[in-house]
């Protein structure tokens, strides 16, 4: 019997359009065993929540470099409980300065990682969290 994958949402919301990282990240967790679905540019936090849904991730990763990774995390950890869907795990990389890794915390975000971040690092974090639903 083959173990169930962990399935990977990795999202770019807002108006940011660079998403090499996303895609690098993305290519990363496939090559790690994930199953990645990737939204795309340009998303809002009502797509990707609606996205995670209908995919049944385990995972959200958010890819945010414009610097609107609080008020974008915030509402997406508040339409996750409103959905009563909180055990989905999320997780933010990009550039998120030091002084707001508490607070992304605090929000109920697991994991953030910043740009330099290495691969392994994030593939394992996600491997050691999830846990079979």
């Amino acid at each position: 019997m083959s173990e169930k994958r962990i399935r990977v949402l990795v999202a770019k919301p807002g108006l940011d359009g660079h998403d090499v990282g996303a895609k690098v990240v993305a290519h990363a967790l496939r090559d790690a065993g994930m199953e990645v679905i990737y939204t795309g540019l340009h998303q809002t936090v009502e797509q990707i929540l609606a996205t995670a849904l209908q995919e049944d991730v385990d995972v959200i990763g958010l890819s945010i470099l414009s610097g609107a990774h609080l008020p974008i995390a915030g509402k997406l950890m508040a339409m996750l409980r409103a959905e009563k869907a909180d055990d989905i795990m999320v997780v933010v990389g990009g550039n998120i300065p030091r002084r707001d890794h508490e607070k992304l915390l605090a929000m109920g975000v697991s994991g953030i990682f910043p740009t330099s971040t290495r691969f392994e690092g994030i593939a394992d974090f996600i491997k050691e969290r999830v846990k079979d639903r």
